[in-house]
């Protein structure tokens, strides 16, 4: 008997024709992710499998939230598919619990000579004989055991915890995002990392209109994204110059347009550079003045490639809740 974490893939199971491809990006990911920890990772067509040291644990789940492609997952004991072994494990497991149970069984394996409900309703007698401090509840129980008979093995685990979602990283294609020192932008880059999304980095100083310390805040927020969506190339484009020949030449009110105009127009040469599809921004509709759907769509005229506003429909305070998450 050892103790594995049973990962699902959640929307991956829905790609058929190239469900392979998903499924091998997300493998290769967590190998990375994984890859200073004693652990060893398998995988079929509907699940991974991932075998660690115990004393490893917690520090393995840490990671494991970080990876984008795990929609759930849950901690599972594997052991040989034997009748009295798997009834004796699910006496063990209950023994840590209180309160109200039920057992759930999924005969995968065929041959497993007794059907789900009758081994579930067997298991959940032999739990109830060795632990009176516990009573069944079909509808609504504080626990539940689930007993999976699998061609190679049982496991016997609880219930799912919620992984990262979204798509494995390196499926979506890569962008280039606009950042700044604010949380707008790294927000939109981990929702676009969720997609799938690979990511290269633009920020535009203005020295002396903008600090050094601004300049490290977007590379201290870049460190927590990167947790996700994995390694990123940052370029720090200085627009001083440019800004000073808006603000000498054009309508003051005009300035601010003006300027993301020819932000969006560097972006793009970098984004292009960088054999990237997209351009992606933290705007957020109405947020400020320079928000609007006139002063946007005026804006991505000068772009010949594709803008993406994950953040498009968000008031600020959900996307500060993501931020804290």
């Amino acid at each position: 008997m050892n103790r594995v974490v049973l990962i699902k893939y959640g929307e991956l199971t829905t790609k058929k024709g190239n469900r392979k491809f998903f499924i091998n990006t997300l493998y290769q990911n967590l190998k990375k992710k994984l890859n200073n920890f004693d652990v060893k990772i398998s995988r079929d067509i509907s699940r991974m499998y991932i075998e660690f040291s115990e004393q490893e644990l917690e520090l393995v789940l840490e990671k494991l939230n970080q990876v984008f492609g795990v929609h759930s997952y849950q901690i599972a004991y594997k052991i040989e598919t034997d009748i009295e072994k798997i009834k004796e494990l699910a006496v063990e497991v209950m023994n840590e619990k209180s309160g109200t149970f039920k057992v759930e069984t999924r005969r995968a394996n065929k041959n497993f000579p007794i059907q789900s409900i009758e081994f579930s309703r067997q298991v959940g007698g032999l739990v109830l004989k060795n632990n009176s401090h516990l009573t069944v509840d079909v509808h609504n129980p504080d626990s539940i055991v689930y007993v999976e008979v699998r061609d190679y093995g049982a496991y016997i685990r609880g219930r799912a915890l919620q992984g990262a979602g979204g798509i494995p990283v390196g499926t979506g294609g890569k962008a280039a995002v606009l950042i700044s020192g604010g949380i707008d932008s790294p927000v939109a880059s981990w929702m676009m990392a969720k997609r799938g999304v690979e990511l290269t980095a633009i920020h535009f100083a203005s020295p002396p209109y903008t600090s050094e310390r601004a300049e490290d805040k977007v590379v201290r927020l870049l460190t927590q994204v990167s947790a996700y969506s994995g390694r990123m190339k940052m370029y720090t484009v200085p627009f001083t110059k440019v800004q000073e020949l808006i603000q000498a030449n054009c309508p003051e009110e005009l300035f601010t347009i003006i300027m993301r105009r020819f932000m969006m127009r560097v972006a793009e040469q970098i984004a292009r550079k960088e054999e990237c599809g997209a351009l992606i921004t933290g705007e957020s509709l109405g947020q400020v003045a320079s928000q609007t759907m006139q002063a946007i769509g005026c804006t991505d005229m000068v772009a010949t490639m594709p803008v993406f506003r994950p953040l498009i429909g968000m008031d600020k305070t959900e996307i500060v809740a993501i931020a804290h998450r």
